[in-house]
């Protein structure tokens, strides 16, 4: 499974992006989605993440209110809308997928990662 992620950009607080993920060579409505994002000098960590149904979400406290995942089965894209942006949400944001059933918050049960894209938020 092959995940390229796109979108990203320097944009000002209170912005909004919305990031894409398009995956390739695999099953994509069977996969778990999940956006993960790194800070320079920080741990992957969780964002947030998608059932491959799409019926259920999970989201870091920290984006509650702010952030939506969804996905497009039809065209094997996941997608990750980005409202009220602020400068610590700045970091490379990589989109995974989860052979799994269940959505999971931790990177390691991840098994395909994208090459991630830089999300950059000025004060």
């Amino acid at each position: 499974v092959q995940l390229q992620a796109s979108g990203g950009g320097l944009v000002q607080a209170g912005d909004s992006l919305r990031l894409s993920c398009a995956a390739s060579g695999g099953t994509f409505r069977n996969y778990v989605m999940g956006w993960f994002r790194q800070a320079p000098g920080k741990e992957r960590e969780f964002v947030t993440a998608l059932s491959a149904s799409g019926g259920s979400t999970k989201y870091a406290d920290f984006v509650k209110g702010r952030f939506t995942i969804s996905r497009d089965n039809a065209k094997n894209t996941v997608y990750l809308q980005m409202n009220n942006l602020k400068p610590e949400d700045t970091a490379v944001y990589y989109c995974a997928a989860d052979l799994g059933t269940r959505i999971m918050t931790q990177h390691y049960y991840y098994d395909y990662w994208g090459q991630g894209t830089q999300v950059t938020v000025s004060s």
